[in-house]
């Protein structure tokens, strides 16, 4: 599988291409007559008066305006300035509705991007307007700061496709929420981009599609969330193995002597996600039901969207992310295994076949896995802070509790029938978040529309995309329908 260990498409590659001249601010740019494009190497943007020997490394940022996406943009202005290798810049930056913050993130790039992307057509005369009245600020005492932004505009879900394809892009980081998200993805997926891959809903809606187009494109699949970057980390021993053996070599000979492996992966025995606990970790069934959306944001760790937040509270991120495991690193449902700590400092861990774990350890920090997924097999210097080792370290383990937190065993459940149950769980979870969020139904009620959904549906155990589409849109009216029914 292409993704855990991907094939080695040149980190420094010159690629491709020439950029059309840049439309005034605030313009709708017209993708058709992209066809000429300058060489990665020279790409500087002539606005920012720089240039560099180092070769362009352009990133599409596909969801700027959250927490992964902002935290992106810090990376890559750190990386502008610490990586000797390349000269990192923004190709695009897209959002949603929240075009002042798009516009301004857009602004506060050491080089403007080349273009901002909207998903919203009904924002688009917002968009051109924040465009045209953007600041620049130059950072010289010599030249005051200047208003336009020089940047295209596309507008469209259309738009995040033709961002996540551009030609001279080399890294698409996909942190659009949801399964909004999963289009723009799977497209760079099939252009052979390396992918840093934060949107894990769509490994859950569309897991067995996705790892198939990596295969099939040469594309690189990299895990951005804390846990699975943990697990890439401490498979590289593995990966490195696996990398060296024929296949068919490492089977063993004696089955008596040498038991059959328990996973693909050369001596690995089981992958363990950390899980925070969220806010709810101490709570009773009985207190849950009555918890507010407030206590539900409230989460003791990470700062993050309010979707997230709330799965995180239910720990249907959790189950989520034991789906996208399953995915992402061809491994079994039975050889995943979720336990709580509090700290969030061990972000996940493998175990061997010889019974000794390793584990990645680092502050709850979302720019160290960010930048790796970026930067690998490079690791650089990151903004992330380092762990005070001046004082005591507190890692508290302990077993989930799947009864208590149901929307856990019900990621497993999944992850063991594949198929269309990742899609539909995935509809229903979000229907049932914004229903929570809206104060319509109680927290606990969220896994339970999930459950419910879930054996309502039909399941097919090798969907296409379409099916799997449709579905997603069935779901998300049942669940609606359910939750009115209560």
């Amino acid at each position: 599988m292409t993704s855990p260990h991907p094939t080695a498409r040149p980190m420094d590659s010159n690629s491709t291409g020439e950029t059309s001249p840049a439309e005034k601010p605030g313009e709708v740019r017209d993708p058709r007559k992209d066809d000429s494009r300058k060489s990665s190497v020279q790409a500087n943007s002539s606005s920012s008066g720089i240039s560099s020997p180092r070769p362009v490394q352009r990133v599409a940022v596909l969801g700027a305006t959250g927490s992964i996406g902002v935290a992106t943009l810090d990376v890559i202005q750190n990386l502008h300035r610490c990586d000797p290798v390349h000269d990192w810049q923004v190709a695009s930056l897209s959002g949603h509705s929240q075009i002042d913050s798009l516009v301004s993130l857009a602004a506060d790039c050491h080089v403007a991007p080349e273009r901002i992307v909207v998903s919203d057509p009904e924002k688009q005369a917002e968009a051109a307007r924040a465009l045209n009245s953007a600041k620049i600020r130059t950072n010289s005492e010599d030249s005051p700061n200047r208003s336009g932004l020089d940047c295209g505009l596309d507008v469209g879900s259309e738009a995040l496709v033709r961002a996540a394809t551009e030609k001279d892009v080399d890294v698409v980081v996909a942190a659009i929420v949801g399964r909004a998200g999963l289009e723009s993805t799977l497209a760079a997926v099939h252009a052979g981009k390396r992918v840093a891959l934060a949107n894990k809903e769509t490994l859950v809606v569309a897991g067995p599609v996705v790892t198939q187009a990596v295969q099939n494109n040469g594309a690189e699949l990299l895990p951005v969330d804390s846990e699975h970057s943990a697990i890439f980390q401490c498979l590289a021993e593995s990966r490195a193995r696996k990398s060296q053996t024929p296949a068919g070599s490492d089977a063993p000979t004696d089955l008596a002597a040498k038991p059959a492996p328990t996973t693909n992966w050369p001596g690995v025995r089981r992958l363990i996600l950390t899980a925070s606990g969220g806010p709810f970790r101490d709570w009773t069934t009985a207190q849950m039901r009555d918890a507010t959306v407030e206590q539900a944001l409230a989460h003791p760790t990470w700062k993050m969207g309010a979707k997230i937040t709330i799965d995180s509270a239910s720990m249907m991120n959790k189950a989520l992310e034991v789906i996208e495991a399953k995915w992402l690193f061809d491994v079994p449902a039975d050889k995943i295994e979720v336990v709580v700590h509090p700290q969030s400092l061990i972000h996940s861990f493998v175990e061997f076949e010889d019974g000794s774990l390793i584990a990645q350890i680092s502050p709850p920090d979302m720019r160290m896995p960010i930048q790796y997924a970026l930067t690998y097999p490079r690791r650089l210097p990151c903004p992330s802070p380092s762990l005070d080792r001046t004082s005591p370290w507190d890692m508290t383990l302990c077993p989930a509790d799947p009864e208590r937190f149901p929307a856990l065993a019900l990621g497993f459940e999944v992850a063991r029938v594949g198929g269309t149950a990742g899609a539909v769980v995935n509809a229903a979870n979000e229907t049932a978040v914004d229903l929570f969020l809206q104060r319509q139904i109680r927290f606990t009620d969220i896994p339970e529309l999930c459950r419910r959904t879930l054996q309502d549906h039909h399941h097919e155990s090798s969907p296409t995309l379409d099916q799997l589409l449709k579905l997603d849109v069935w779901a998300r009216s049942h669940a609606e329908k359910l939750a009115g029914s209560k």
